[in-house]
């Protein structure tokens, strides 16, 4: 086995751990936000400025080659914003529709979801974390360095992602949701495996998920009822954007 092969391995095994087990990290569910839980949301946005931005921007001169080539509104330069930015507006909609059904739930953890609107909202998720898996194969940077990076900022991401929706969706979260959550990066990488598509199709992914990713670290950090700890954001994003330069 390569050690290509192998990271691979362990990336996705960590995404399947991190949903998994993700109840027993207690004490990031507490109120304050845990200074942990802020430090992970912090590497996630450095991630997204120093290093998903710049990709994004590669991936637009891909999409924008073949756009004018098949005469595909050729005049506009910024084909892989805007599928950005319909990831981020899809990824918000659900999100909003997801809380406005939502109720707080006596006596007991999260909110009382209709099961129907949690179902949409795992299902969103879901699609999330397979483009996330099958991004580890179809990448632009296939080196180690590139999945080392990818690998710790998406699985600190998922922590941060599984708190939020634990805290939302409480037991039913725990019960249904983090298997399936867990079971989407693994489905995405076997995807990935047995299918190949084009580098326009390609990027156009990566840009969608750019854009849900872009949301979804916001999301978790900037609501005033997180109570989220500046400092420890700060701090996690400013080492992690320092690693990526310094390792370019």
């Amino acid at each position: 086995m390569n050690p290509t092969t192998l990271f691979i391995l362990l990336i996705v095994t960590a995404f399947v751990v991190v949903h998994v087990f993700g109840g027993k990290l207690t004490f990031l569910s507490r109120t304050p936000r845990s200074a942990w839980l802020s430090a992970a949301g912090g590497v996630s946005v450095a991630y997204v400025f120093v290093h998903l931005l710049p990709e994004l921007a590669e991936h637009q001169e891909v999409i924008g080659e073949r756009a004018r080539d098949a005469g595909l509104l050729g005049a506009i330069e910024s084909h892989a914003y805007l599928i950005a930015l319909f990831g981020l507006g899809l990824f918000y909609g659900v999100e909003r529709f997801a809380r406005s059904k939502s109720r707080p739930q006596s006596g007991g953890e999260g909110q009382q979801t209709p099961l129907a609107v949690f179902w949409v909202h795992l299902g969103a998720f879901a699609l999330y974390n397979v483009l996330i898996g099958y991004l580890l194969l179809h990448r632009e940077e296939t080196d180690l360095r590139g999945l080392i990076i990818y690998g710790v900022a998406m699985s600190l991401h998922f922590i941060v992602n599984d708190q939020g929706l634990r805290q939302q969706h409480g037991d039913t979260y725990h019960r249904y949701g983090r298997w399936v959550l867990a079971a989407a990066p693994l489905a995405g990488l076997l995807l990935g495996l047995v299918t190949n598509v084009s580098a326009l199709l390609l990027s156009a992914l990566f840009a969608f998920l750019a854009g849900g990713v872009i949301l979804n670290v916001l999301k978790e950090e900037l609501p005033e009822d997180r109570q989220s700890r500046f400092s420890a954001f700060a701090l996690g994003a400013t080492a992690y954007a320092a690693l990526l330069l310094l390792t370019a």
